[in-house]
């Protein structure tokens, strides 16, 4: 089973029994042929389609794709993601930071951010130096800077909290 929502509008079920493909619990008949590099020849009710698939994000199950010049955003949940969807545990913890703590003593030698900044996860927040190396620390998921509790130079301990976020 998977469900596939399109340009956060549409939304299809499609699953496969006895190898045919089920679309909302109807058969689907087609017939598609790769032609590689991410494009693809579709057939369907003797209407002929070209697609490709423009980005593609696996981890989060996301695609753009392009069919017959128009272009779609796909969003795809296997049985799993809806199983936890209905237990009500779906990206609860997702890209969801609280706050960044100090991962050794050092000096704070920079700071990349100001409070009210929107960070995506991965970009650099501060700088910290220790045993004379720089260390850029990285914010470890999405959010909004809420507070910054130190000041370019000053000495930090081990798990001191250095930022917190909304």
């Amino acid at each position: 089973m998977l469900k596939v929502i399109i340009n956060e509008q549409q939304t299809f079920d499609i699953d496969t029994n006895q190898g045919e493909t089920l679309l909302n619990g109807q058969p689907f008949q087609w017939d598609l042929v790769a032609l590689g590099d991410g494009r693809f020849h579709i057939l369907q009710n003797d209407r002929s389609y070209n697609a490709e698939i423009v980005e593609a994000n696996y981890a989060e199950k996301s695609f753009k794709v392009k069919i017959n010049q128009s272009s779609y955003n796909l969003a795809a949940k296997d049985r799993f993601d809806l199983l936890l969807e209905k237990m009500g545990m779906a990206n609860t913890a997702k890209n969801k930071v609280n706050n960044i703590k100090a991962p050794m003593p050092g000096l704070i030698w920079d700071i990349k951010v100001q409070a009210g900044e929107v960070v995506k996860a991965g970009d650099v927040v501060l700088v910290l130096v220790a045993m004379k190396m720089e260390n850029a620390l990285k914010s470890p998921g999405d959010g909004v800077v809420k507070n910054i509790k130190v000041n370019q130079g000053d000495s930090v301990d081990k798990n001191q909290i250095l930022i917190e976020f909304e």
